[in-house]
């Protein structure tokens, strides 16, 4: 069933869909023989893909889980931050999600009239625009999708696309008659109540970061929506993927076929390595390998990689065998994680303990968070985890260390499951925190260092050093829409990134 789904989808993608950026399609060729049915698991894909390929990449080096590989090149531009508009970062992820998803969502949106198909696809539509919001703020929204009719749409604030799609969800749910759904689902199985749950989670996702970018005013309706208690249950995955040639996950799948099959171009980060020993943290095993030349987890200070060989002393000599390798395995048919449950009782907590003042539910809602976690990745021990003293809720002094440590386990659950919201997380909440010291007075004294803390990159192209705040724009959009914005550094904030 699942390479039908996979193959079905993908197929569906050349169909109704393109290669190119939305605005290199003006005339976008809907097919009339392509029933919403059909059309629906192809949304659902192209945004999967987006996150679980591409974003999953490059946001796992700017949330520092991994860097470049000693011996290795392909990646040493994110690592050391040497980004912009013809980087071409974000192109393939622009027109997933515009030539592909959203438009196939103004198809369905066409060819029915079930108020349940509606609803999914309009929660599809929120999830997509959220994304592109959360990589490069400002994006066509309103005047976008028309085709010829406006083949160059204005670009809308990012907080207006948020409020926008946030209203849309809103309408489209009033409007429920109680129809089953028609569409084929594979994500959530024509479940109306999952997808009402899953709506509520996005609702509470986008609150938060309205509410910390200076909207006040959601502040009650995540109280109301936490209060109700109306969410998914389980996650929300796109689980189609098997260990087979052609059907692995597509980010897992690199390493194990084509030209860069065998390849070890990712190692350890040392921030997520430090936390992870600090806290004696059992899911290590599952996300890193031990180094060959220690046989222990080592992470490589981020960007630093041309540097080790000097400060190391051994030159050339400064190999793979130094660092801890990614453990691939587990992403050859792992599902891609729009929304874990994991998540879900994070930001539960979160507002439990911001707005509430609820401890014991607070607390409540993030042990479940990371014990939902350790089952996720079919690790015991979550119990003695949450008693101990450096992860256990209820030893923090104050509110300020529990929602420290809540943004911390948070920022390691979603390793290896949700890249572009752990990069999110970390901006709109400031957790990791970046560390005050340089990457070589780490390397020299590393007593000088908070386990866990960002780092700036030891060669960093951002102008004054700091993290990447946001992708560029994409170069295929500025090439051919005359509407596209200033070009905007890496380090130019998303509008809800204000701390």
């Amino acid at each position: 069933m699942k390479k039908i789904y996979l193959v079905a989808a993908a197929g569906l993608m050349m169909l109704s869909s393109c290669e190119m950026d939305i605005n290199e399609n003006p005339n976008y060729p809907s097919n009339g023989d392509v029933t919403a049915d059909l059309v629906f698991p192809a949304i659902e894909n192209s945004i999967a893909t987006a996150v679980g390929d591409q974003m999953f990449n490059y946001a796992g080096f700017f949330a520092q889980y991994w860097d470049q590989m000693p011996t290795a090149n392909q990646y040493n531009d994110l690592a050391e931050l040497h980004i912009d508009e013809g980087s071409d970062l974000f192109n393939r992820c622009y027109s997933n999600l515009y030539a592909q998803a959203l438009q196939d969502v103004e198809d369905v949106l066409g060819k029915t009239t079930n108020t349940s198909d509606i609803f999914a696809a309009k929660v599809l539509r929120a999830q997509a625009f959220q994304y592109l919001v959360d990589n490069i703020d400002q994006c066509p929204y309103t005047e976008a999708l028309q085709g010829s009719a406006n083949a160059m749409p204005a670009w809308d604030e990012g907080k207006t696309v948020y409020t926008g799609v946030l209203a849309e969800l809103d309408e489209a749910e009033a409007a429920l008659k109680g129809e089953s759904m028609s569409v084929t689902d594979p994500l959530l199985d024509k479940n109306v109540n999952q997808w009402k749950g899953y709506a509520n989670a996005l609702r509470l996702r986008m609150y938060l970061r309205l509410i910390d970018g200076g909207s006040s005013e959601y502040q009650s309706k995540a109280q109301a929506l936490v209060a109700a208690g109306n969410f998914f249950t389980g996650d929300v995955a796109w689980d189609v993927y098997s260990d087979a040639v052609g059907q692995r996950n597509p980010w897992g799948a690199i390493f194990y076929e084509g030209t860069l099959a065998g390849t070890k171009n990712l190692c350890a980060a040392y921030p997520i390595v430090t936390y992870y020993q600090a806290t004696q943290d059992p899911r290590i095993a599952y996300v890193l390998e031990k180094s060959a030349k220690y046989n222990d987890y080592v992470g490589q200070l981020p960007g630093c990689k041309t540097e080790m060989g000097t400060w190391t002393g051994l030159g050339s000599k400064y190999n793979d065998d130094y660092v801890s390798n990614i453990n691939r395995a587990p992403a050859k048919a792992m599902p891609i994680y729009l929304f874990t449950q994991s998540e879900l009782q994070f930001l539960i907590a979160e507002v439990e303990a911001r707005f509430n003042n609820n401890d014991a539910a607070a607390k409540a809602a993030y042990d479940a968070a990371v014990k939902a976690d350790f089952a996720s990745r079919g690790i015991d021990g979550a119990d003695a985890f949450l008693a101990a003293s450096k992860t256990s809720w209820s030893a923090q002094a104050n509110q300020a260390d529990k929602l420290k440590l809540l943004y911390m386990q948070k920022w390691v659950a979603f390793f290896y499951r949700n890249h572009m919201e752990a990069w999110s997380e970390a901006r709109r909440t400031d957790v990791p925190q970046l560390s005050a010291q340089s990457a070589k007075s780490i390397y020299d004294n590393s007593t000088v260092y908070t386990a866990g803390d960002f780092v700036n990159p030891g060669v960093n192209f951002i102008e004054g050093g700091g993290l990447a705040k946001r992708v560029p724009y994409p170069s295929n959009a500025r090439r051919y829409n005359k509407n596209t914005p200033a070009v905007k550094l890496l380090s130019d904030r998303v509008f809800w990134d204000v701390k």
